[in-house]
Formats: structure tokens, C-alpha cells, sequence
């Protein structure tokens, strides 16, 4: 003899207060995004899976959230050709579908990105690293869908490196170097500055997929700091790179305006409404303390903002 199981999450909680994110997090899956004419970019992903939950209803189906995931993902592998923005935003209109009691469904991914690359200076063949980032949020009214990336590189302090100059200055006048020779010497070589590990954050938001190329979303997230850096680096690299981010000193505020003007000048063809987040953090080398700087921003207020200045 069978037993109907009581149906315990449509109950009424004992404190009726509605809830706006109660889903899954750490859901780590296998995503294979096809290209056409080349091999397919294979992914693990983590996945996070939320719906809102209304006051009168105790618990969320959390074996559908996962269903639905899994079915999604499944779907993926076999379509010829995939956006991950679409994973997700997929994800989120079947969670919506599945559960009458939400009005929101929202689901997020993060994934490592190996990209192949060449160094600098010698031109030899390395791998460099790229964390994607997509979401998705679902209501009746339609499907907002976010892609980005956040990705490594090399900052210098511009205040620090002020610092060096002045002393370098100082002691090319007291070695009775002419004033014009001192300042061309300071022009062509650039003055030690303390250096950070900087992490740039750029991700685009807009009704349905982001008319967006990932890799171009990567480029100015990179492009943003004062130097590219690469896992492989041969002595001409080196001195490529530590000349470059000497030559290019930035602070934190500096990269995240970067972003914002590239932004600009790449994604003409974004509509006014797309939302893009820009974000700088520089694990900082001299303090136990790192800096950051933010901006989330609509295109037609970035480009009213650009437009002003130029």
C-alpha cells in the first residue's frame, strides 16, 4: 500500500515573511559550447539556481531547480552552437515555467576560460586564464542576460613613481646632468613604482543575449590595467612587461574609467539600456590593505558622460 507524502514546502511557514533568493549554489557542471569550424570550448561551470518565495509558502523545490539544471545543461551539449549567457538565461525561463508560485527566477555562472596566447617579446606559446561570468534573471515581463569576465594583470601607482622621479631628478642635478638632458632621461625611462596584482572585472547586461564578443569583453577588462601579464615569461618578456606598466602607471580609478572609455569606443552597437559593471581591485604590494573602485552604469549615461568630456 502506497502513501501520498505530505507536501511539506507548500505549507505556511511559522513566520510568514516572503523571501527573494532561495535556490542552490556550488552546482559544478560540464558545459560544451560549440564553434563553427573549430573544437568545442569545454567548461566546468558552477552554478548558482534562485527563485523568490512568497510569504505564504514554507520551502522551494529544490529537486526541480536541480532538474532543471541538469535538463538545460543536457540540451546544451547537443545545440551546434551556444552562448552561456543562454545557459543560463535557458535555465532561468524553464525554473520560472516550473514553479507557479515565483515571479523571479534567477540563475548564475562562473567558469574558468583557458585561452591560448603568445608572450610578448619572444613570442613563444603560452595559456592564460580568464574567469566567465553569466547570469540570468527571469520575470514575466522578459529576460535580462549578463556576460563578462574577470582577469589578471599589473598596475603601477602613479603616486609612487612621482615620488621616484622627483629623487631620480634630485640626484641627476647633483651629478651636474643640464636640466634639458634630465628630463628627456625621464621621459624615455620610466621610474620604479610599487606594483599590484590587479583584478578587472567587466560584464554587460541587457534585455536577452548582449550583443557582445566574449573575447572582446576580455580585451578590455586586460586592456584596462597597466600591463598584460602572461604565465610564461622569458627574460625579454619580463622587461616588456615591467617596461610597459611603468610606462602606463594607473590607479585604481584609472582602470575602471579605462573600461568605461573602451567600452564606448567597442560596443557601439549596445542599445542605451544595457547596463555595464565595471569593477578594479589591486591586492596591493606595500600595504596589507587593497584598493578598489566600482561603477555600474547604462550606456547612454557613459556615453553622455564621454561625450561631455570630449
Amino acid at each position: 500500500m502506497s502513501h501520498q507524502l505530505p507536501d511539506v514546502q507548500a505549507s505556511q511557514p511559522d513566520v510568514t515573511v516572503g523571501l527573494s533568493q532561495v535556490g542552490v549554489t556550488g552546482v559544478e557542471k560540464l558545459v560544451k559550447l560549440a564553434r563553427d569550424g573549430k573544437r568545442p570550448i569545454v567548461l566546468m561551470a558552477e552554478f548558482e539556481v534562485f527563485v523568490d518565495l512568497p510569504a505564504s509558502r514554507k520551502g522551494a523545490d529544490m529537486s526541480r531547480n536541480m532538474e532543471v539544471i541538469d535538463e538545460t545543461l543536457e540540451a546544451a551539449v547537443e545545440e551546434p552552437s551556444y552562448r552561456v549567457e543562454d545557459v543560463c538565461g535557458d535555465a532561468a525561463e524553464r525554473l520560472l515555467e516550473k514553479h507557479e508560485y515565483t515571479s523571479t527566477a534567477d540563475v548564475r555562472m562562473t567558469a574558468e576560460l583557458v585561452t591560448r596566447e603568445r608572450t610578448p617579446a619572444s613570442d613563444k606559446r603560452t595559456q592564460g586564464t580568464a574567469t566567465i561570468i553569466a547570469s540570468a534573471v527571469a520575470t514575466e515581463e522578459g529576460t535580462r542576460e549578463e556576460i563578462g569576465a574577470r582577469v589578471t594583470g599589473m598596475t603601477v601607482c602613479p603616486c609612487s613613481q612621482g615620488m621616484s622621479a622627483s629623487r631620480a631628478r634630485e640626484e641627476l642635478v647633483d651629478l651636474g646632468v643640464d636640466d634639458e638632458t634630465v628630463e628627456a632621461f625621464l621621459d624615455a625611462v620610466p621610474q620604479p613604482g610599487h606594483s599590484q596584482r590587479g583584478h578587472a572585472t567587466f560584464t554587460v547586461t541587457s534585455e536577452g543575449s548582449p550583443d557582445v564578443d566574449l573575447g572582446d569583453i576580455i580585451d578590455v577588462a586586460r586592456d584596462s590595467m597597466s600591463a598584460r601579464i602572461y604565465n610564461l615569461a622569458k627574460r625579454p618578456d619580463e622587461d616588456h612587461m615591467t617596461f610597459h606598466a611603468h610606462a602606463n602607471a594607473k590607479f585604481v580609478e584609472d582602470c575602471v574609467r579605462s573600461m568605461a572609455e573602451d567600452a564606448v569606443d567597442r560596443f557601439d552597437q549596445l542599445p542605451d539600456d544595457a547596463v555595464i559593471h565595471m569593477k578594479q581591485s589591486n591586492d596591493e604590494s606595500i600595504h596589507q590593505h587593497n584598493a578598489h573602485a566600482e561603477r555600474e552604469v547604462t550606456m547612454q549615461q557613459l556615453r553622455n558622460e564621454l561625450e561631455l568630456e570630449r
